[in-house]
């Protein structure tokens, strides 16, 4: 081997081992603060509540009646409530019907309140262009009156009808310890029935796929498996239609009438140079839409299962079509296909050898599509575009002036596994060509600068996952890193540097092995809630937290309870320390441990409020679930 490939060696060395250095130092912090806040943060409905799956029909019981004997019978100690799911699609639609026509309402009576010369009228038809004309007001207060009826009794039939409640329900515990134990557990001899699992928070639960039976989702997950690779390796196919539409005499033979429109430079030159890159642009505007609908009909639960499943496929999605795509000539297609018919061996020589040519292609794709990404992310022209189109032809009342001006949420099935593609661009290139990591540095600065600014002070927080997007994140990262070094083994066998072959065969050994090392060391973080912590939370050793809790309420009752606790066992304890000082021979070590508990224990049943003392109802109050803490009934 040629002594200066020997630089690229040891820098590939380099770059791994500080690559798997940095993962594993955040690995352990992310899952460090994972787990303190799961520990310290104020209660949540989700860290009581486990969701039960597949339960098992009882011709003599209904589901409701099953889950709760099923419970009290195997958690007596730890069980609370249970709220079973029903498929209340139908009122759904009611309920946003009634909230349609109660904006109406609110508008015509806003318009009435502006001029009472003359009541506001509508048309009963389409759209309001044809039909009765009547009176507006009266019109919505009587739809609002016979929606409201129709909500009612949709309830009511919801409630009684067996075939409306689904084989799933959210238990509610009195701990976080049962809770945890539940969750994390096999329920039952059959491994198929009494499924459970953490339930997602609140606002993280998507009800539409609460409804579909658990035994479907293997065979979704494997329809839309097979669908995704059709998607990914034929995408350029309808692409490739359409631009081929910018072929003037493909057009001119398949449309000879409009051959005079076409030779007009105008057209012929937007047709030849716009054409086929707005083809483009527009498929792939479409394509996370089409993801995510894909990961919904897989029948994940929670907003942030579907958007994390939705970010994997687009990073794949991108790592053919744009990374390999871009290296490679042709269709992912035609690159599977040539793929297909030559060598395992030869496969990272074809894509090696073409890494150092597109150098300079994926430094112009950084800064246009990274730094004007930024730019454009800061400007947000087409939200401010859109704002102003529906506050001109939509908005009527304060509400909707609200939700035109709702910045949305950071979407995390896009954004993440875009930064990610820069990832690989940097890892692949920081040995083979390293006059591509300024540009790549430059964007991770802008990057951080500008979405750190957008999700504090712009974008909403639409759910609370506690970093479940991490063990992703280390993946692709470890995958990338992979990829670079099969690439740079491909390249270099090429350069006449054979006897690196054995050196570099290593780092892929040692980067999966990293992998696997974190995966056991660190996800079951991110999997599992540790006994430890919850046992912890229940038993009141971070008793503090509740203080800090107490504190911040509006109810005085409960601060004065806990400051008049507080003043007893102040009290109690100087009392204590004086008995110590004046008899401190009579005490033996144990003794003196034991005496100041006892005392607390004592002195909290001697509150104005009743026997059960303030320190043990604040123990109480932090170690179960409050009434708000409950699941909402329905899908």
């Amino acid at each position: 081997m040629h002594c200066r490939f020997w630089t690229h060696l040891v820098m590939a060395y380099a770059f791994t081992f500080w690559t798997c250095y940095i993962l594993k130092r955040e690995y352990q912090i992310v899952a460090t603060m994972r787990l303190h806040f799961l520990a310290s943060e104020r209660r949540r409905p989700d860290q009581f509540t486990v969701l039960v799956r597949n339960v098992p029909p009882d011709p003599d019981e209904s589901v409701s009646e099953l889950v709760e004997h099923f419970f009290l019978v195997n958690h007596p100690d730890h069980y609370l409530t249970q709220q079973v799911v029903y498929n209340a699609k139908k009122l759904s639609s009611l309920v946003s019907k009634k909230k349609k026509r109660q904006n109406w309402l609110d508008y015509y009576e806003l318009k009435y309140s502006r001029n009472q010369s003359t009541r506001p009228s509508k048309k009963t038809g389409f759209l309001g262009l044809c039909g009765n004309r009547v009176d507006a007001i009266d019109f919505y207060t009587d739809e609002i009156k016979r929606l409201s009826e129709e909500i009612e009794l949709e309830k009511h039939k919801v409630m009684k009808n067996s075939k409306y409640t689904m084989p799933a329900a959210f238990v509610s515990f009195r701990t976080r310890w049962g809770a945890a134990v539940c969750a994390q557990t096999q329920q039952s001899r059959n491994p198929t029935v009494w499924l459970t699992e953490w339930a997602p928070e609140p606002r993280d639960v998507y009800w539409d796929n609460m409804a579909i039976p658990y035994v479907s989702l293997t065979i979704r997950k494997l329809i839309i498996a097979v669908a995704f690779f059709f998607l990914t390796f034929f995408f350029m196919i309808p692409i490739a239609f359409v631009q081929s539409l910018a072929n003037i005499e493909g057009i001119e033979k398949a449309a000879p009438f409009l051959k005079s429109f076409i030779e007009m430079q105008f057209i012929k030159s937007f047709i030849q140079g716009f054409l086929p890159g707005i083809a483009l642009k527009i498929f792939l505007i479409f394509l996370p839409a089409i993801l995510m609908i894909m990961s919904k009909f897989e029948g994940f639960i929670s907003t942030s299962a579907l958007e994390r499943r939705a970010a994997t496929r687009y990073y794949i999605f991108q790592f053919i079509n744009v990374f390999l795509g871009s290296i490679i000539t042709g269709t992912a297609f035609q690159q599977l296909d040539k793929f297909i018919h030559q060598s395992a061996n030869e496969i990272p020589k074809t894509i090696g050898v073409s890494i150092p040519m597109k150098a300079t292609f994926f430094i112009t794709y950084i800064m246009v599509d990274g730094w004007a990404g930024c730019a454009g992310e800061i400007l947000r022209l087409k939200p401010l575009i859109f704002y102003h189109l529906k506050n001109f032809f939509l908005v009527k009342t304060e509400k909707d002036r609200e939700e035109a001006m709702d910045p949305g949420t950071f979407g995390f099935n896009t954004g993440e596994p875009q930064i990610q593609l820069y990832f690989l661009l940097g890892l692949v290139y920081a040995v083979v060509t390293p006059f591509l990591l300024p540009y790549i540095i430059v964007f991770f600065g802008l990057a951080y600068v500008v979405y750190r600014h957008q999700i504090i002070n712009v974008y909403n927080q639409e759910y609370e996952s506690a970093a479940a997007f991490w063990p992703d994140v280390h993946g692709r990262i470890i995958f990338a890193l992979v990829i670079s070094q099969l690439l740079l083994m491909g390249l270099l066998s090429t350069k006449e540097a054979a006897n690196s072959t054995p050196l570099l065969i290593t780092l892929p050994i040692l980067t999966i092995s990293f992998h696997l090392y974190c995966k056991g060391r660190y996800e079951p973080a991110f999997v599992k809630h540790p006994l430890q912590v919850s046992l912890d939370v229940a038993t009141g050793v971070q008793f503090l937290y509740f203080f800090s809790d107490c504190q911040s309420k509006s109810n005085t009752q409960k601060s004065n309870a806990f400051r008049d606790t507080l003043c007893f066992e102040l009290a109690f304890f100087i009392l204590f320390l004086v008995m110590v000082s004046k008899f401190r021979h009579s005490f033996t070590k144990f003794e003196l441990i034991l005496f100041p508990l006892l005392l607390v224990l004592e002195t909290s049943g001697s509150n104005d409020e009743g026997h059960i003392g303030a320190c043990k109802r604040a123990k109480l109050q932090f170690e179960r679930v409050p009434s708000e803490c409950i699941y909402p009934s329905g899908v």
